[in-house]
């Protein structure tokens, strides 16, 4: 943000339209952005390279509804988040591989056994956030895995920094218990 002192300055700039000022926001949010997506979807690179764009594609035409509250990786983290769920609640569609390219295309599955059962701890963990009311997974994907402050959630949500804490807590509660079934 060189030519912008500070997010107030950079905000009156994406407004009146200025391309420096977007590229100044995607060069300060994306490396936190895509590495949300990237611990949302599991490691998938490509994939959450993918949602990166999906999230500032959504981001543009809603920046005139962004009030300020909070900063805006914190709004940016909610949009990706959203972004990331739409994206599993999508129904894929499959298409056949040929016989032909199917000899071509590396196989990706896990060579051993280790690695399935180290990737399945984060897995278990991955699944019961994303399992998580909407208002507690917000707040644990964009405080753990956003690294985003109590005093900005509490801003981007409208609540105190102990109600945060106090939900954070909960969250925890309810993934100690999920994470305990077998």
């Amino acid at each position: 943000m060189t030519a912008y002192r500070d997010e107030a300055s950079l905000l009156a700039g994406l407004r009146a339209g200025e391309r420096a000022a977007a590229e100044a926001m995607v060069d300060a949010t994306y490396r936190l952005v895509f590495a949300l997506l990237c611990r949302l979807s599991g490691g998938d690179r490509d994939l959450a390279a993918d949602l990166t764009q999906e999230t500032y594609r959504r981001a543009w035409p809603a920046l005139g509804s962004f009030d300020g509250r909070s900063r805006l990786s914190t709004w940016l983290y909610r949009i990706a988040t959203n972004t990331y769920l739409n994206h599993v609640r999508r129904p894929r569609l499959l298409a056949p591989l040929e016989e032909e390219l199917a000899a071509i295309v590396p196989d990706r599955s896990p060579r051993q056994d280790e690695e399935a059962i180290a990737r399945q701890g984060e897995e278990r963990l991955r699944l019961a956030v994303l399992a998580l009311p909407e208002a507690l997974r917000f707040l644990v994907v964009a405080h753990f895995w956003g690294e985003v402050p109590v005093r900005e959630l509490a801003a981007a949500e409208g609540v105190s920094q102990v109600a945060v804490r106090k939900r954070l807590h909960r969250a925890f509660a309810v993934l100690r218990q999920m994470l305990e079934e077998p």
